[in-house]
């Protein structure tokens, strides 16, 4: 799965995985960031309909072209108008560099998620994945949406998904490098640099948020070489509308995640809704459908192997611009670090879940996210040492310094940048142990980064708005809130008790210093920390804090100040204040190393596109960006056969056990056995076409993107990568790595001849015949 929240542009990898107030937890959180994960889910090999490859396939249209990957900003499309045109681009390329135009203009972010609009009432597709939490706000012990789906047959019946959902429709960008930029090469202070790059950047949204009903980010491109503000229009209405059931959404669960053959249905719609007057609104009865400017046409123009195809979303990070030291702290230290850390919560939350329905529905996005980061993290350790990744990176870097050298004008613009970098990267590994258990703490302990927040909220606010720490700036005071609502859904002092515990326990391993001391005296006091001490002391602590309550949390996010919270007798609140010490010791070893980075990285990437011929596509970053290649399949291993690029409806049948996960509903399976194809089947394959691969360069955040043709239309949805190139993240291997794709085709048969969800399809412009 490929969903993700956005991070902070102006961090790198490290800082935005330990920040503290980076915590929406998402699947995407843990995984962006050789050990073999549970082996696939195979069809047998052998001639006929199930074999991996295709008998008498024809040479693909394709042929001949070789995917050289790049999560493209829509302006560097331009330079791939003739290679698109030679692979049947039938839109004029133009198109494609405008991100305010059709089909682009129809892309939509969802804040971790890509989706897009499907009809002109506002209704939008993504992946079932991405509406975990939807599912599970809206959910009871007696109403399980998250396994039984969901289906609002009229526009009254359609589910809010609380107070902190969104949709963001993009509507202008603005290259501000300029001014974010001038003249930091003559501030000798790294923090004063970091400083006055946040300030200015505070000042651009602030002034572009004047605009009514607008959302501004300033995003990072190039190692901080180039700085683009984007505005977008934040709809606050978000609702669920469909989601077939689990065992379609999720058919084949953790063991064919990120696995060829597959066969899953990840895919649901949702509306956004506006107030009367078209600007966006709290939840309201009175709202109305949004109405955008662009939407999706649903394909008519059958798909098939060697077909050029595009991704538009926004991709969260990705990690080719980094250097060779960067790549080796992550092989060595944060990968295997992770992989421990999702062990150890996925058994404790088994622990804690068992024989509790309400307790295991509410931790259900968290393991499902924690089960998808960790086999990422396999993947990715395994491709970036077995696969070579890190060998090849640090080829790379080693051919660099020796070009930089070559030339005394190259010597004079980038010599030593490499090893400034390194040191840089160095200094950190000091405190990496406690900043990690800090992001942990404060990521996995909902009452921890709660009561952190009050009390840090209450001394930001006393300051003027500009200098406010940007998280705690007067215009995130909403979404805040909100958060602090939400909560209750989600919430459970089981669940809480289990994973503020084990955060604990984690922490009581490193080694011994006063920070680790402050951090634990904060929550034990003067005992001494072991499995019992722990419990006895969080389940005191969550025994006596007002902060499940939503209205104390709510009036004190609200009322709280400095003095009155000093004054609390809030356990969890005495916690925060003794944690924001160590958190902002944090931050100022942060800001002082992105200061550092402002000048060095620019320059590291620089050199990189001097050296390298051809265009260079940035990190992704959270932004909009495009995707081209074909529908195409791999050989999973040298010598291994070329699985078929499409699965089949009668795989999924084939695979059905009865049980979870390859438990498909039994109307499915009726419908299937019994040939009911409809329209939906392809000519070629005698069958409703399940889900396909391409050769197309996605990353966490992905999920949900839509997948257009050669005519700008919708053809599926990007949800998966495979498991063999998961260093594609570091590095684009175009023999192996491959994105998965649900085909609209089978979503259509769905949603026609299992669900009857006839009122959208004939919304999506789509005449029901099953």
């Amino acid at each position: 799965m490929r969903d993700c929240a956005t991070v902070l542009a102006t961090k790198s990898w490290y800082s935005a995985a330990m920040s503290a107030r980076h915590r929406v937890l998402s699947a995407c959180a843990f995984a962006t960031l050789a050990a073999c994960g549970p082996p696939p889910a195979t069809i047998v090999p052998g001639p006929g309909p199930d074999s991996p490859v295709e008998p008498d396939e024809p040479p693909p249209a394709g042929e001949g072209y070789e995917s050289a990957g790049g999560m493209w900003v829509p302006r560097q499309l331009s330079a791939h108008a003739e290679t698109l045109r030679k692979l049947g681009l039938e839109l004029d390329p133009a198109q494609l560099t405008d991100p305010l135009a059709a089909p682009l203009g129809a892309i939509v972010s969802l804040g971790g998620c890509s989706a897009s609009f499907v009809s002109p009432q506002g209704l939008i597709v993504t992946n079932h994945h991405c509406i975990t939490g939807a599912l599970q706000y809206s959910s009871t012990s007696s109403e399980n949406l998250l396994e039984h789906g969901f289906l609002a047959k009229t526009l009254d019946a359609e589910k809010s998904n609380g107070p902190a959902a969104r949709v963001y429709v993009t509507r202008a960008f603005t290259d501000v490098t300029a001014k974010v930029r001038a003249g930091l090469e003559q501030l000798a202070d790294p923090k004063q640099r970091h400083d006055t790059v946040e300030r200015r950047q505070k000042e651009l949204i602030a002034e572009c948020e004047t605009k009514p009903a607008t959302r501004c980010e300033i995003a990072e491109n190039l190692g901080g070489g180039e700085f683009l503000l984007i505005e977008k229009l934040e709809i606050r209405d978000v609702r669920l509308v469909y989601a077939p059931h689990r065992g379609v959404g999720n058919y084949g669960g953790e063991i064919d995640n990120w696995r060829w053959p597959r066969h899953s249905g990840d895919f649901a719609l949702l509306r956004a809704y506006v107030g009367p007057d078209g600007s966006p609104a709290d939840y309201s009865e009175k709202n109305v459908p949004y109405q955008p400017k662009h939407h999706l046409q649903i394909a008519t123009k059958p798909l098939t192997p060697g077909a050029l195809v595009f991704v538009a979303g926004y991709p969260g990070r990705t990690y080719r611009l980094y250097t060779a030291e960067e790549t080796s702290e992550t092989v060595e230290w944060f990968y295997p670090g992770r992989i421990e850390l999702y062990q150890e919560y996925l058994a404790r939350i088994a622990e804690v879940s068992r024989d509790d329905k309400d307790v295991a529905l509410k931790a259900t996005p968290l393991e499902r996210g924690l089960s998808n980061a960790l086999t990422y993290t396999r993947g990715a350790l395994e491709g970036l040492t077995l696969g070579g990744a890190l060998a090849a990176r640090r080829k790379r870097d080693s051919e660099l310094k020796e070009w930089t050298s070559a030339e005394a004008e190259r010597r004079a613009k980038y010599d030593g940048v490499l090893e400034k970098l390194a040191g840089v990267f160095e200094q950190r590994k000091a405190t990496r142990d406690l900043d990690s258990a800090l992001w942990e703490l404060l990521r996995l302990s909902s009452m921890t980064s709660t009561a952190l927040d009050l009390v840090r909220m209450a001394e930001e606010r006393a300051k003027p708005d500009p200098e406010r720490k940007p998280e705690y700036q007067a215009r995130n005071w909403k979404p805040m809130e909100q958060g602090m609502v939400s909560l209750s859904k989600r919430y459970a002092r089981k669940l809480e008790a289990g994973l503020l515990g084990l955060a604990l326990e984690r922490a009581a391993r490193l080694p011994d210093s006063p920070e680790k001391q402050r951090l634990l005296a904060a929550f034990l006091g003067k005992s001494e920390p072991s499995r019992a001490s722990i419990e006895q002391a969080v389940t005191a602590l969550l025994g006596k804090t007002r902060l499940e309550d939503e209205k104390t949390r709510v009036e004190t996010f609200r009322k709280g100040t400095t003095a009155s919270l000093a004054r609390s007798a809030d356990p969890m609140i005495k916690a925060a204040r003794e944690l924001l010490v160590l958190v902002k010791g944090k931050e100022a070893r942060e800001d002082a190393r992105t200061g550092e980075l402002l000048l060095l990285r620019p320059r590291y990437v620089a050199a990189l596109r001097e050296m390298t011929p051809g265009p260079l596509a940035p990190d992704a970053n959270g932004t909009l960006r495009v995707s081209f290649g074909t529908v195409r399949g791999y050989a999973p291993k040298p010598g291994a056969p070329v699985y078929f690029p499409f699965t089949r409806l009668e795989q999924v049948v084939d695979k059905a056990t009865g049980k979870e996960p390859f438990d498909a509903p039994a109307k499915l399976l009726e419908k299937a056995k019994s040939r009911t194809y409809g329209p939906y089947a392809d000519e070629k394959l005698g069958t409703v076409p399940v889900n396909f691969l391409a050769d197309l360069d996605i990353t966490g955040g992905n999920s949900g993107s839509p997948t257009l043709d050669a005519r700008g239309q919708l053809v599926g949805l990007a949800f998966d990568g495979n498991y063999e190139a998961m260093a594609s993240d570091w590095l684009f291997m175009s023999h192996i790595t491959r994105s998965i794709h649900v085909d609209t085709r089978y979503m259509l048969w769905v949603m026609d001849a299992v669900d009857g969800a006839d009122a959208l399809l004939e919304e999506m412009g789509v005449a029901p015949k099953l």
